[in-house]
């Protein structure tokens, strides 16, 4: 646009302020201020107080900057479209057409996203109580996740359990189920084998445990330890390794407490951290 015109001072009734136009076009004072101080789009007019003031064709203006802006066209590409009379303007909105329609699928994708990583804070596992049963056996228990979610859902590790579990379909679970029921059977071997707490084929045992149950969430060496009491003290924990194999859970629960001891860790203090 050319030089503000000053062949006349203005009165108030000539135009609006910019406070009066940032509030009619819902924009703020500073972008018109900016807007302004790049030639983008400027008041005509100046009262005799000094004053600057928005004609209606200023306003007409700003609200075509307003309406691009929205669209998404830069400052600079919002200028060629308004001041050049070869601009190809609806090119330019075509190509802008196109980057919204992109952003749009992007926010689609996000949204289903969301959606299934809330559902999966509610429920624990995103699968049916038919792909459970088929994927982790008959004596699965489909209500224990949603079980789990109410008694552990405030905490990290849940957390943790709820972003891996959003983006697992039934066969990411199958091979953690996979990983879980091989370790059992190594776990049954060595104990028939007589490996002893603290031998390395024992300590090798302990690793690989925290490797697969980081398939839920970052296991600790002092929450192994929490585990290993656990395994053995709760029933059903206890009656799953007795099932693999008789005194299986105390067992194991003595392998991971040596393999604590070697890291400096005492079992009989050690804490869920």
């Amino acid at each position: 646009m050319g030089s503000m015109p000053h062949a006349r001072d203005a009165t108030d009734t000539d135009g609006l302020t910019v406070g009066q136009a940032s509030a009619r076009l819902g924009v703020t004072v500073r972008a018109l201020h900016h807007w302004d101080e790049i030639g983008l789009a400027r008041p005509s007019l100046r009262t005799a107080a000094g004053y600057r003031l928005y004609t209606a064709g200023d306003l007409e203006r700003l609200q075509r900057v307003v309406v691009y802006r929205e669209l998404g066209l830069g400052l600079d590409r919002i200028r060629a479209v308004l001041d050049d009379a070869a601009a190809d303007v609806p090119g330019a909105l075509r190509a802008q057409r196109s980057q919204v329609a992109e952003r749009i699928d992007r926010l689609q994708r996000l949204g289903a996203g969301l959606d299934r990583l809330i559902e999966a804070h509610e429920r624990g596992l995103l699968l049916t109580a038919g792909q459970q049963a088929a994927i982790f056996g008959p004596q699965w228990d489909p209500d224990w996740p949603a079980r789990a979610g109410q008694r552990y859902g405030d905490t990290a590790q849940w957390q943790q359990y709820a972003e891996r579990s959003a983006a697992r379909g039934p066969e990411e679970w199958q091979a953690v189920a996979d990983a879980n029921a091989a370790l059992d059977r190594a776990l049954g071997e060595a104990m028939d084998a007589g490996v002893t707490p603290g031998s390395p084929e024992a300590n090798r045992l302990v690793e690989r445990h925290r490797a697969v149950f980081a398939s839920y969430f970052p296991l600790t060496r002092q929450m192994q330890v929490c585990l290993g009491r656990m395994y053995e003290s709760d029933p059903g924990f206890a009656a799953h390794y007795d099932g693999v194999r008789p005194g299986l859970a105390p067992w194991f629960r003595r392998i991971i407490d040596a393999n604590a001891r070697a890291h400096g860790i005492d079992p009989g203090t050690a804490t869920w951290q």
